[in-house]
């Protein structure tokens, strides 16, 4: 029995174990948040990532943003992070 996908931010981010290995993606597209993230941490503008990806639009990258801060409002440990069993 497959579970629901989670939905974030209006429907903007989505988690399903069936798309992208359970990876956060965009509107459930097989685009996955983190992707956003690096090309816009290596400096690409968010005008060319939408060149890039024509299917995405300008609310996509500003959920994916928003995805990460709120990913940082929590405590992590930093030794289970770091190092991984």
């Amino acid at each position: 029995m497959a579970s629901e996908p989670a939905v974030f931010l209006d429907g903007r981010i989505t988690i399903d174990p069936e798309v992208c290995n359970g990876k956060p993606t965009i509107r459930g597209k097989r685009i996955a948040a983190q992707t956003i993230l690096e090309f816009l941490g290596a400096g690409e503008t968010a005008e060319e990532i939408l060149r890039q990806y024509p299917s995405l639009e300008p609310d996509d990258i500003r959920a994916c943003l928003q995805f990460a801060a709120l990913l940082m409002d929590n405590r992590y440990d930093l030794a289970k992070v770091a190092c991984p069993a």
